[in-house]
């Protein structure tokens, strides 16, 4: 089967978080194909051959919440709205077992991908309510509903996405801004060298499938989920893990 949704996200004005590598960039470039305007939050400039595709960049700090607040003032100003927002912006951390860890990168582990989801939301959030039908994907993990051994912080931090996925969907039921988050299993992507080989090998042996995900599944399921299509749909957990989730 060769047939894919198309989307048409002309007009429509996107921030996408840790878009510049990896997953969050394989977003933002699916978003700038359907015709959205995209901005990209990250400590890194996106590759050079998509900002002269006009995707814009602010150099943010996603655990700084003045970086945080200083860019969507400057997305604003730029465009007067965020219609979309995709947290992908992450951070592995070593994979050891939990005694082994060192408290700074768990601490670190914890603020990039639980304490960077709330500070993005908190400076967003009130914009996209006085918008129009906006939408907000956050990016967690299958280790958010698993806890994935040797990676405490990390399933810590995405369970905390998760139950932050709910809470505020729920507190936004009633406006026009639905909230939704996807859990993949492992992705092929370069934040898969900060694990060890063997733990890499253990999440591929879990998976029915018998394989990595890739960047472009966790895409189609994001567009869907920022569309008019996905309407009813609201502090939902959406599993993308070959067959692995049981819950």
């Amino acid at each position: 089967m060769t047939a894919k949704a198309i989307y048409d996200f002309s007009d429509r004005y996107a921030i996408v978080t840790g878009g510049s590598s990896g997953i969050g960039l394989d977003i933002a470039q699916h978003l700038l194909a359907a015709g959205a305007n995209v901005t990209v939050w990250d400590l890194e400039a996106p590759p050079p051959a998509l900002q002269q595709q006009g995707v814009y960049f602010n150099r943010v700090d996603v655990c700084d919440n003045s970086s945080v607040e200083d860019a969507c003032e400057a997305v604003v100003s730029r465009h007067g709205r965020i219609d979309m927002l995709v947290n992908c912006a992450g951070f592995a951390g070593s994979t050891l077992p939990l005694e082994q860890t060192d408290p700074q990168q768990w601490q670190r582990v914890i603020a990039v991908n639980l304490m960077g989801v709330y500070n993005v939301c908190r400076a967003v959030v009130p914009v996209m309510k006085s918008g129009r039908a906006a939408r907000i994907v956050n990016i967690a993990s299958l280790a958010g509903k698993e806890g994935t051994p040797n990676a405490s912080a990390y399933s810590a931090a995405k369970a905390g996405v998760l139950a932050l996925t709910k809470s505020l969907g729920k507190e936004l039921a009633q406006t026009e801004v639905r909230v939704n988050a996807i859990a993949p299993a492992a992705v092929n992507t370069q934040l898969l060298q900060q694990m060890s080989p063997a733990h890499v090998q253990t999440m591929i042996d879990k998976s029915p499938m018998k394989r990595l995900g890739e960047c472009k599944e966790v895409s189609e399921l994001t567009l869907w989920l920022l569309s008019a299509s996905c309407s009813f749909s609201t502090g939902a957990v959406f599993d993308l893990s070959g067959g692995r989730a049981t819950y």
